[in-house]
């Protein structure tokens, strides 16, 4: 492949595919960045060829910023994007960024792309980006009035640079999961980890506390965002998980070893279906 890239926004994710694009394809990569440094490290990391001013000239633009942001600089560029190019956001919620720019790039003869690559760090920022982050992962695309030869050619992309799947999706069922696999997740862990005996742990693991507390550290604007933005999934989701402490809690305050030992079990039983 052999294409121009723009990348805005060169933070943990950004500028991981800037280097990811850079170490496997023939595309020239233009990034923009509203740090200096970031952009400095960049361009003397050849992590992009070039500063992007020039939206014209770009066969795809892909676009790393928080979801809000996301929308308004796609909305306040896409007059300066040729015809017959591709725009593809890549925020962790999809309706609500879909749902503002799918038809203005329809309109203006620009394929658009909704993008979720599923990988990431407890770290971020263009310091911690590396171009086999992606590497076996999942992609989510949720293409909405995308013509196919542009999700042909997204799809050519992520194969190009590590990603092991392709998932196709509507922006509502790709929240939905979302919204279960990864922000009631981060909930749960970040939760979790205030019990004042978290400062005791050391000694006392095996890895659970470890692997429940994990995504924690995360950042906690970025997180908000997403989480209000798909705050009734986000809500289904935990009234289930609520509803299901209740359970487990009730069965030990009463001391109910029958019920506890088939909640357990029931648990178990799902999991070891996940893993087949």
């Amino acid at each position: 492949m052999n294409q121009k890239i723009g990348i805005v926004g060169l933070g943990l994710i950004g500028a991981s595919l800037a280097k990811a694009i850079k170490q496997n394809t023939e595309c020239t990569v233009y990034g923009l960045d509203i740090d200096g440094e970031t952009m400095k490290s960049a361009l003397a990391d050849h992590s992009i060829d070039g500063e992007l001013n020039d939206f014209g000239q770009l066969d795809l633009l892909i676009v790393a910023l928080f979801p809000k942001v996301t929308v308004e600089f796609i909305l306040e560029h896409i007059d300066q994007m040729k015809p017959g190019s591709i725009i593809m956001d890549i925020c962790g919620v999809k309706k609500s960024v879909v749902s503002q720019v799918a038809q203005v790039c329809k309109s203006h003869h620009v394929e658009f792309i909704g993008g979720h690559p599923m990988a990431g760090r407890e770290r971020w920022g263009y310091q911690n980006a590396s171009a086999d982050l992606f590497s076996g992962s999942s992609m989510i695309l949720t293409p909405i009035f995308t013509d196919s030869w542009a999700l042909d050619l997204v799809q050519q992309l992520c194969n190009e640079i590590g990603f092991g799947r392709i998932v196709f999706t509507d922006p509502e069922s790709h929240d939905k999961m979302i919204g279960y696999t990864s922000q009631l997740a981060h909930i749960l862990s970040s939760a979790y980890i205030k019990n004042p005996l978290c400062m005791n742990y050391k000694g006392y693991t095996g890895g659970s506390f470890q692997d429940l507390t994990r995504v924690a550290k995360l950042n906690p604007v970025m997180w908000s965002e997403l989480f209000l933005l798909n705050r009734q999934n986000l809500l289904d989701d935990l009234d289930i998980l609520i509803s299901s402490l209740q359970e487990y809690r009730h069965a030990i305050a009463e001391n109910d070893s029958q019920r506890l030992t088939q909640l357990l079990a029931d648990g178990s039983r799902i999991k070891e279906e996940l893993n087949k």
